[in-house]
């Protein structure tokens, strides 16, 4: 049928406005029209559900104000007007769900009274049912005699009315416009930054901004290792914000609104509180340096807190339930959330920042909508209070990475290389995850950057002038040799195995020179196997007692190594060399509890009775060192964790009157070398000898007593390299009687 040239006019009546209807005069249009199309423009066309009223002039159409709003008309445009028919027999124009925006009309004019979505729903169909709907039409609706709301069509479902009659089964389908029937569900969602309070289990039908972001690709993440924390956070912190709220109201479920991660540096806890804050779809996270809340005058260390969370607070009184998460990340938050108490002084600045904090995240005003994300090398210094459920509930210790998780972080860091073929194919990401043990994150990722510097040095030449040859430029690319030197040259982890430590214990090696030696050894490696397999406490303590200079720190650190353990520490006296008593005690309980973040730890105490600072003229011991060691020697390490200790002492009856032997598990003892054959053992390892001297050595030993440690021996044996071979037996037999190690 063609169109009728018209012009738009106002609503003739208030109570005409409210029916969200087009209104016309009969006389203008059939009796059977009950729906008429609009057009303003090219691809410009609007649906209306029309009423007759006898007032209205002949060639005008009336249009509420927010109907003239979403179609764009002024007052007396000419507009061209046709009838619509809705085909009762389409599939997509009978509407099974319909979606609305809902706000106060009136934006000055608002209420905290509660509407309620159930009661809403069905007075919208008393009003609007057979009327077309059309996604982005704006209507006012008048629900009860509350104040007004402006409502906005959000989106529609239409559904096959044919195929539900003969019992198919569908699927509804979105669509742009449609009528709406008596059964047709509707749903109310609040408009952003409404102070509109809605109520009732309609709200669960709300269409919802999903809380992950929906163009985020856990792929992406760019941690490496992390892939058992990452499911742990998000089942822990995230699983409730996802369903939906009228679910978590069912459950009487509260929100986690704290999480804590801790472990040693460069594991990554700073990366992954980044990209949590990017993969929700929540505010911009406040990022805070602890210290930086920290401020000189009195009063503002609080208020600079109290900052952090006020936008926080100012949209959960304006919106509720439904305002938008905010993430506040506080970096090295040991720095102000000591334990109350802790802190010297009078000013108790640390404490009542620690009562700020705490009254806002769960005090008697609590938020809702916060999640605060606290970072840490030191837990142990942190207030309990703040751990508590309900504050930062959701602990995760960040632990350096295993072989697989290794892997996964050089995979990442080389992924560019690899997109642009800058890196060698004798390069096997395997192996190195398989060498970099003990290695961080941030470690890895400057062995790449080392190897790739050490690649670029290459192509340096450096003559009078620094520059690069530019023909090399188009093969560089970063190889297996590089890689190797950067691991052996310039990066070295700062956790885990003291490698170098063990090697200058181990810098003559280990010498057999009789049974007592591997007897030894033999037993070190059963008590590694005991800690490895241990199902109860995972606790092995182990103490070499035996004369000085015998071998016991070497056998010892030969015991550690064999272990591999992922984690090895030595802890000795000279490291502590003018340590107060204190400083001393909490040197050595560092190192017990870096050791109990590994799954296996081995801790060489060498020299124990230094350690105790033990004088024999007094006697003299540091009564608070042992009695530190004695608790952190019978200490059982975290569930599911293996410790073994080793440690050595010179002074057996010392240690038996400082009631420290019951602290071992077994007590070896190291001999020192007590017969010829012991020493020409010796002499045959060390090859400074010939063997026309060790001979004559033989035949001079014969029937004699040898007295001597290990260690003291090959000092013995240094001192006759030096000498002219003539002399050199002569020499080092007279060495020994003199210091009465032969008889």
């Amino acid at each position: 049928m063609s169109g009728y040239r018209m012009r738009a006019n106002k609503c003739p009546t208030d109570e005409l406005s409210l029916s969200n209807c087009a209104v016309i005069n009969r006389s203008d249009f059939p009796d059977d029209v009950r729906h008429i199309e609009v057009t303003t423009g090219p691809n410009q066309h609007f649906i209306f559900t029309v009423k007759s009223y006898e007032n209205m002039p002949r060639g005008n159409v009336g249009f509420s104000l927010p109907q003239r709003k979403w179609a764009t008309l002024s007052l007396n445009q000419e507009i061209e007007v046709r009838p619509h028919y809705f085909d009762p027999t389409s599939s997509s124009e009978c509407l099974c769900t319909i979606v609305l925006e809902a706000d106060f009309l009136q934006k000055k004019t608002t209420t905290l009274e509660p509407y309620d979505t159930e009661q809403m729903a069905k007075e919208f169909l008393l009003q609007f049912s057979g009327q077309a709907f059309t996604v982005g039409q704006q209507l006012a609706f008048q629900f009860l005699d509350k104040k007004m709301l402006g409502l906005v069509v959000k989106s529609l479902e239409a559904a096959d009315l044919q195929a539900i009659s003969t019992g198919q089964e569908t699927k509804p389908k979105k669509t742009r416009m449609g009528r709406c029937l008596g059964d047709s569900v509707i749903q109310f969602e609040k408009a952003d930054n409404s102070s509109l309070n809605l109520i009732g289990k309609a709200k669960g039908q709300m269409v919802r901004q999903s809380i992950i972001n929906p163009d985020w690709d856990f792929q992406k993440m760019g941690i490496g290792g992390l892939d058992k924390e990452v499911s742990a956070i998000f089942r822990r912190a995230f699983a409730s914000r996802v369903f939906p709220p009228e679910v978590v109201t069912q459950l009487g479920c509260k929100h986690v609104k704290g999480i804590l991660l801790y472990g040693p540096p460069g594991t990554g806890k700073t990366l992954m509180a980044r990209q949590i804050g990017n993969m929700l779809n929540a505010r911009e996270p406040k990022i805070v340096n602890g210290p930086q809340i920290l401020d000189k005058y009195v009063g503002e260390s609080e208020a600079n807190i109290r900052r952090l969370f006020a936008d926080a607070e100012e949209e959960e009184k304006r919106l509720g339930p439904n305002s938008g998460l905010h993430i506040i990340i506080f970096d090295e938050i040991d720095a102000i959330c000591k334990a109350r108490g802790s802190v010297a002084g009078n000013t108790g600045v640390h404490d009542t920042v620690v009562n700020q904090l705490l009254s806002k995240i769960d005090g008697v005003d609590q938020l809702n909508n916060i999640l605060v994300i606290g970072m840490t090398n030191r837990r142990d210094m942190i207030d309990e209070a703040l751990l508590r459920p309900g504050r930062l509930e959701v602990q995760m210790e960040i632990s350096l990475p295993d072989e697989h998780g290794r892997h996964q972080i050089l995979n990442i860091h080389t992924s560019k290389m690899r997109d642009y073929k800058k890196i060698s194919n004798d390069v096997d990401l395997t192996e190195l995850a398989t060498l970099t043990k003990n290695f961080s994150g941030a470690e890895l990722e400057g062995l790449v950057r080392a190897a790739q510097s050490t690649a670029m040095n290459r192509l340096i030449k450096a003559a009078s002038k620094v520059e690069v040859d530019p023909s090399a430029m188009e093969k560089f690319c970063v190889n297996r040799t590089d890689f190797l030197h950067a691991l052996e040259n310039d990066v070295k982890p700062a956790f885990g195995t003291n490698a170098e430590m063990l090697e200058s214990l181990l810098l003559r090696g280990i010498i057999n020179w009789g049974r007592p030696v591997s007897d030894i050894l033999a037993d070190g490696n059963l008590y590694i196997q005991e800690t490895k397999n241990a199902e109860d406490s995972g606790l092995v303590t182990i103490l070499l007692e035996g004369p000085p200079n015998s071998g016991k720190t070497a056998l010892a650190a030969q015991i550690a190594k064999n272990s591999d353990f992922p984690f090895i520490k030595v802890c000795q006296p000279q490291e502590m060399v003018g340590f107060t008593e204190t400083a001393k005690c909490l040197q050595i309980r560092k190192i017990f509890d870096d050791a109990y973040r590994s799954q296996l730890s081995c801790i060489l105490v060498d020299n124990i009775e230094r350690l105790l600072d033990y004088g024999a003229i007094g006697p003299r011991y540091s009564n608070i060192t042992l009695q530190a060691l004695l608790v952190l020697l019978k200490a059982n390490p975290p569930r599911g964790r293996k410790l073994l200790i080793l440690c050595t002492t010179s002074r057996r009856q010392v240690l038996d009157d400082m009631e420290m032997l019951s602290a071992f598990r077994k007590i070896l003892h190291v001999p020192n070398l007590s017969t010829p054959d012991h020493l020409l053992s010796v002499l045959e390892e060390v090859d400074v000898f010939s063997k026309q001297e060790i001979a004559s050595l033989q035949k001079k030993l014969h029937g004699k007593r040898v007295f001597i440690g290990i260690k003291k021996l090959l000092g013995v044996i240094d001192m006759a390299r030096q000498v002219e071979p003539n002399y050199r037996v002569s020499k080092f037999l007279l060495e020994l009687e003199e210091e009465g190690h032969l008889e």
